[in-house]
């Protein structure tokens, strides 16, 4: 089997080469393309080194059986023809496609599935804020109907790219050493600072990023559900949380809400507030579950259940998930 990874040099580029090779991903050979900057940049992969390519309009992916993409909405855009002509399976890491009706957008976990039907051969692989999210709430769906979502997301700075998390480290040392701090990535500082802004806004004043989790999680549960999010940049340095307040058509126990993500696959719960036992990204980066703690009672709605979670967006928000869409066809082929 063969595989390629576009965008290599990228953030998720390279955690998709460290999820490659710790879950022994069954590759007999690994392709790496990206552009004219990291052309000739070399990578260890199972011992060996990887010469990254150009990704051109040629022949380059002709016998790749899965091609993992990371490389921005217009690089997809341009090259899934090129990618796809011939017959590899594209799993895109941008957004793209998401939203296209003949594109299937998965978290295997809640629909592995709806990527055995995919026409234009890609596979779309969500926003990572909402593929923390769905992961923990397709349990509780199956326990009642979730109606509405009320959700603020704490975002660190790897959720735009090594160059942010490079300038978040900058400006800390900055500050420290009494320096002008560079301010580039983001509107504004992001060190000893919250920015309530994540994407561009849109007519009705919520960010992209913000819609993103409104329409992705209604796609991928198959579901009438809506969202209504804040998104919200931190200055950690790895790994996402966020504040989720759900309702249900009928009222849950916590019980069995406790007891539904601890069952589930691809959660760890870590809930005891007795010994200020939560989840939190000092502990979350680098892991492949989601985890949830703070589950309780929402006190002010009738059906309401509030929690928080906490992920490693690189892995299970990015590279994890599209690696596992990967597994999920090798097995049904099998």
């Amino acid at each position: 089997m063969k595989a390629a990874i576009v965008g290599a040099s990228g953030a998720v580029g390279q955690e998709f080469l460290r999820v490659l090779e710790e879950r022994n991903f069954p590759i007999d050979e690994l392709l790496l393309f990206g552009s004219s900057r990291s052309v000739g940049t070399k990578y260890r992969f199972r011992g060996k080194d990887i010469e990254v390519r150009l990704l051109q309009h040629n022949d380059d992916f002709k016998g790749v059986d899965y091609a993992f993409v990371s490389a921005g909405a217009s690089v997809s855009r341009e090259f899934a023809d090129t990618i796809t002509k011939h017959g590899t399976v594209m799993i895109d890491n941008s957004s793209d496609f998401r939203m296209d009706n003949d594109v299937p957008l998965v978290v295997p976990e809640c629909n592995a599935e709806d990527a055995l039907v995919r026409p234009r051969s890609i596979i779309a692989n969500p926003n990572c804020t909402t593929i923390m999210m769905v992961v923990v709430l397709k349990p509780i769906e199956k326990l009642s109907h979730i109606t509405n979502i009320h959700v603020a997301s704490y975002q660190s700075a790897s959720g735009a790219g090594a160059q942010a998390m490079a300038e978040l480290q900058q400006q800390y040392r900055q500050i420290v050493n009494g320096e002008e701090v560079t301010v580039d990535k983001f509107a504004y500082q992001l060190a000893y600072n919250v920015i309530p802004q994540i994407d561009v806004f849109t007519d009705n004043d919520y960010t992209k990023e913000e819609m993103k989790m409104f329409n992705e999680t209604r796609k991928i549960l198959h579901s009438d559900v809506r969202c209504s999010a804040t998104c919200v940049r931190i200055s950690s340095l790895r790994s996402h949380s966020e504040a989720v307040w759900l309702s249900t058509e009928k009222p849950l126990e916590v019980a069995q809400v406790r007891r539904a993500l601890e069952e589930a696959s691809g959660v760890t719960l870590q809930d005891d507030p007795s010994t200020q036992t939560y989840p939190m990204p000092l502990f979350t980066g680098g892991k492949d579950d989601i985890y949830v703690g703070r589950i309780r009672k929402d006190i002010a709605s009738d059906n309401g259940i509030t929690l928080w979670l906490s992920g490693d967006q690189i892995r299970k928000g990015a590279a994890l998930n599209a690696v596992q869409i990967a597994e999920y066809l090798i097995s049904k082929s099998e």
